[in-house]
């Protein structure tokens, strides 16, 4: 196999299409605002897994909802593989993420999102780093769910009867994963950008761009 095919790095994103993404943010940045910040922590994020994979041997992949096939190409222009993420809740999505993944023959796999702007190449070595060791890797994020998800075996579930987008998350999955006896690594905390507060954490100054 591929050495390049042993680790994955997904990102979960969507299309930064306006009235639909970011919606939280809209009372404070406008429908085309929250459209735009969207778009630029996606490509932000997308960065950054290319400064990794530039060094570290992992294939990263984007997996997204809205748009399309198409205006997803249109929209990022670049060699990384854009899939949908298809039906379902976020666990079902993410299930299927891994599942496909670990069926293509990778060995460890992380999942990403674009709310964190604090994530970066640091943070990616470190949670492949840690599926070496352990079954599990999660990076808390401080709205009580998770930036960072990572697995070096399948484990569909972990994703089931999780209260998604609620503060509960990373709480279930931490029970899921001690029923299941998966040893679990936890990264540092860091937050998300999904309601007009958390925007201090990200340098983001609509009336400029």
């Amino acid at each position: 196999m591929d050495r390049d095919n042993q680790a994955r790095l997904i990102l979960f994103t969507r299309y930064p299409e306006p009235g639909r993404t970011k919606t939280r943010l809209i009372p404070a940045l406008g429908v085309q605002g929250a459209a735009a910040l969207q778009q630029r922590m996606s490509e932000t994020v997308i960065s950054q897994m290319v400064q990794f994979a530039a060094n570290y041997p992992v294939s990263p992949e984007i997996r997204y909802t809205d748009g399309n096939q198409q205006a997803m190409e249109d929209w990022l222009s670049s060699d990384i593989p854009c899939l949908d993420q298809g039906e379902g809740d976020l666990g079902d999505r993410l299930r299927r993420a891994f599942a496909q993944a670990f069926a293509q023959g990778a060995r460890r796999v992380v999942v990403i999102g674009a709310d964190c702007p604090g994530l970066g190449p640091a943070l990616f070595a470190q949670a492949f780093g840690a599926l070496e060791r352990e079954d599990l890797v999660l990076g808390p994020a401080m709205d009580g769910g998770y930036y960072l998800i990572g697995l070096n075996q399948p484990a569909p579930a972990l994703f089931a009867d999780i209260p998604w987008g609620s503060e509960k998350v990373l709480t279930a999955t931490l029970e899921q994963a001690q029923a299941m006896a998966l040893s679990t690594h936890l990264l540092e905390p860091l937050a998300d950008v999904d309601r007009p507060e958390d925007l201090r954490h990200f340098d983001y100054h609509p009336d400029s761009q």
